[in-house]
């Protein structure tokens, strides 16, 4: 009886745990016609209109070729005031993002452009500047934010006629150079800056390279990380009833005493820490290791897999500090060899495939530890599963050119086509394996160590570092 019970308590608590995996569900759903439908979180909340209690319902979703976002729909039963927003839950990316486009065709005023909530907006020629934070996150075109200049100022245009002719006289021409713009009477500029990096200007000729646009990233200010919400915790200034707390006391990370952690032990150790999926933004655990590449130097590698959407990512950071020098590598992709080569990439190494015209940049891919073939495979990945530049397109000749470079691509993966495959990291830490018996390179491998211009340097964030007199 007793080995009777005992089995009915481990089944039903393996029904348990089975009933409890089957549960579990993306934090950040699809939104999807196929599937049931998300639950949304309801939660009292006061009625900004009557002062009693309502209701608001809460909606974490995905919107297909966008981005998290959070619906919200409140409604009081007692005086039936209703309020529905959206507000974005993306990632705020590690740095700012500035796209600086000439537009010059009608192909170029077609450009999909998406911008979030803190994207600042610049069209230099008619002196044009929409501030961050003054319109919600959109996906338009170039076109689109024009028009929706346009609207903006034609609003009132008619009582304003009438009770301040010279204003509305004033709005009216500027229209008409906003007219001119979409015209196309003279080239002109179109200048985003998203200092939470989330913001994306469309290439109508990728993957090659794009002419007509200049992305750089740059690291944000102090007073720019507050404004997302961003506090550095020795900035904020706690007090825990009439108790101040004390500096450091407020650090998340302890200092370690000198002599309890080795570096040997910090190579042997697994470190975990709670992070979010990066995918549907579940919680996860992240898994992070020191470890050293023979010929090179200490890298952290760190693992994240989600039990929630099975996604799983790997990324490689850089032991050490920025080199004197940027370097250069150029493989040639021949044999079955030169695919084996070990590759580490930066987060801030750029790769380029001249023969494709093929450009991806440091952000895209992230750092990792892999092969030539695995940097080629990730590459394809990146491109194919990149929906808002191509899968939604309705150009067929684009489609035709994109389906053209993916089966070159395929070729060069089969080995039956020559490429070279560049890596350029500004900040020196990205490396190669030499297939020589020394550590020179072999005949397939060149590496060039070049010095940074004044424009890496400044995306480093090397210019503004002070050497001298620091501490005060």
């Amino acid at each position: 009886m007793a080995t009777q019970t005992t089995e009915n308590l481990n089944e039903n608590v393996t029904n348990t745990e089975e009933s409890s995996q089957e549960k579990k569900k993306p934090l950040f759903q699809n939104i999807d016609a196929d599937e049931a439908a998300a639950e949304a979180t309801e939660i009292e909340s006061a009625c900004m209109s009557c002062f009693r209690t309502g209701v608001t319902r809460l909606l974490l979703t995905k919107i297909p070729f966008f981005k998290e976002v959070v619906l919200m729909s409140f409604k009081c039963e007692f005086c039936g005031f209703e309020n529905n927003e959206i507000q974005s839950a993306s990632e705020i990316q590690k740095k700012g993002v500035h796209i600086e486009l000439e537009v010059k065709t009608t192909a170029d005023l077609n450009r999909k452009v998406v911008r979030s909530d803190y994207t600042l907006v610049k069209i230099p020629e008619v002196e044009l500047e929409i501030p961050s934070q003054s319109q919600k996150g959109e996906i338009t075109t170039v076109e689109g934010i024009i028009d929706r200049t346009i609207r903006g100022l034609s609003q009132d245009q008619d009582k304003r006629r009438i009770e301040h002719p010279e204003a509305a006289a004033s709005i009216d021409a500027y229209i008409e150079r906003l007219q001119d713009l979409k015209a196309l009477k003279a080239p002109f500029n179109l200048i985003l800056e998203d200092i939470s990096g989330n913001s994306f200007v469309e290439n109508p000729t990728a993957p090659a390279h794009d002419p007509n646009c200049k992305t750089t990233q740059f690291m944000r200010s102090k007073e720019q990380d507050q404004q997302l919400g961003l506090y550095d915790a020795n900035a904020v200034d706690e007090t825990v009833g009439d108790k101040k707390v004390l500096k450091e006391d407020k650090h998340l990370l302890k200092p370690i005493p000198e002599g309890e952690w080795t570096l040997e032990d910090l190579h042997g150790e697994v470190l975990q820490f709670q992070t979010l999926c990066p995918e549907c933004r579940s919680p996860c655990e992240t898994n992070m290791k020191l470890t050293k590449i023979p010929h090179f130097k200490e890298v952290v590698i760190m693992a994240t897999v989600c039990e929630v959407c099975g996604n799983k990512t790997n990324e490689v950071k850089s032991g050490g500090g920025i080199e004197a020098k940027g370097t250069k590598f150029e493989v040639l992709i021949e044999s079955k060899e030169d695919l084996t080569r070990d590759v580490l990439k930066s987060e801030t190494c750029n790769l380029v495939i001249p023969e494709l015209e093929c450009e991806v940049g440091p952000s895209a891919l992230g750092g990792r530890f892999t092969t030539v073939e695995g940097i080629l495979v990730a590459m394809k990945n990146q491109i194919e599963g990149n929906d808002i530049m191509f899968q939604d397109s309705s150009d067929e000749a684009f489609k035709h050119r994109f389906k053209d470079f993916i089966e070159k691509f395929d070729k060069i993966l089969a080995l039956e086509t020559l490429a070279t495959l560049v890596l350029d990291d500004p900040a020196g830490n990205s490396y190669v394996q030499s297939l020589s018996d020394t550590d020179e390179p072999d005949s397939k491998l060149k590496v060039h160590k070049y010095e940074r211009s004044y424009e890496q340097n400044e995306e480093l964030g090397l210019n503004d570092i002070k050497t001298e007199n620091y501490e005060e």
